[in-house]
C-alpha cells in the first residue's frame, strides 16, 4: 500500500537517496531542507510517516519532533548520526517511533518504514479493550484511563495493548519489540525501555511506583492482573 512520506534532511543527497528507495516502494514522497519547512509540510500535507534528520539548520529534528508530537501522531523515524544510548534515548522520549544511525543502509531504512507502516490504525485485531478504569480503542488507537484521553504515541499504544490484552503475562523486551514494533524493527532493547518509561507517565497516577505496567527484573514487562481494578 503506497502513504505519503515526508524526508527531512539537508543534505540534498541523503534526502535524494532516501526519496528514490522509498518512491521504489511506492510512496508519494515530499522533502524539506529545514525543520521550519518540515512543520509547515507536515501540517499541510499530513504526511503518514515522517523521516526526521536531527541536525537541521534554524529548528533542529528534536525541537520539529517536539512540536509534531503536541499537534500529531504521524509516526516519526529518526535519522541521526549521534550513536550514544543517551542521544538515541532522547529522541524516543519526546515521542519518536524509532530511530536510524548515520552512515545508514537505505535499504535498512526503508524496511524500518515499512515496519512502521504496517502498525497504522487498521490492523486486525479487537475493536475495544476494558481493563478496570482502562479502555482501549483499536478502531480510533486510542487510550482512555476513567474515561479521560491518555495521548499516547502509536507505539505506547501498541505496547500497552499487547501488555493489557494478556494480563498477568511477562513478555521480554524481545517479545514486546516483535508483537509491538514488528519483525523488521533492528533497534536495541532500550527502545522499549523508553516506550515503557513514556507510557507510565501518561498511565500511571506514580509513574515511580507503577500499579498498571510493571517491571519483572531480569524477565520483562507485565500487565498487573489486579491493580487495575481501582479507581
Amino acid at each position: 500500500m503506497a502513504h505519503k512520506i515526508l524526508v527531512v534532511d539537508d543534505d540534498a543527497n541523503t534526502a535524494r537517496l532516501v526519496k528514490l528507495y522509498l518512491q521504489r516502494d511506492g510512496h508519494t514522497v515530499i522533502v524539506a531542507e529545514d525543520g521550519a519547512r518540515a512543520i509547515t509540510a507536515a501540517r499541510e500535507r499530513r504526511p503518514d510517516l515522517i523521516v526526521l534528520d536531527l541536525m537541521l539548520p534554524h529548528i533542529d529534528g528534536i525541537e520539529v519532533c517536539r512540536t509534531l508530537r503536541q499537534e500529531s501522531d504521524v509516526p516519526i523515524i529518526m535519522l541521526t548520526a549521534r550513536t550514544t544510548d543517551a542521544d538515541k534515548l532522547t529522541g524516543l522520549d519526546i515521542g519518536a517511533d524509532d530511530y536510524v544511525t548515520k552512515p545508514f543502509s537505505p535499504g535498512e531504512l526503508a524496511a524500518r518504514v515499512r515496519a512502521v507502516l504496517r502498525r497504522l490504525p487498521g490492523e486486525r485485531g479487537p475493536d475495544e479493550l476494558h481493563r478496570g478504569a482502562l479502555h482501549l480503542d483499536f478502531r480510533r488507537r486510542e487510550g482512555f484511563l476513567s474515561g479521560k484521553p491518555l495521548g499516547l504515541t502509536r507505539a505506547e499504544f501498541r505496547l500497552l495493548g499487547v501488555l493489557a490484552l494478556q494480563p498477568g503475562r511477562v513478555f521480554s523486551r524481545d517479545q514486546l519489540i516483535d508483537k509491538a514494533l514488528g519483525e523488521d524493527f533492528d533497534g536495541y532493547e532500550r527502545t522499549i525501555d523508553a516506550h515503557i518509561r513514556n507510557l507510565r507517565r501518561k498511565l500511571e497516577p506514580d509513574p515511580a511506583h507503577p500499579r498498571f505496567v510493571k517491571t519483572v527484573y531480569g524477565a520483562g514487562y507485565v500487565f498487573s492482573e489486579g491493580d487495575y481494578e481501582k479507581p
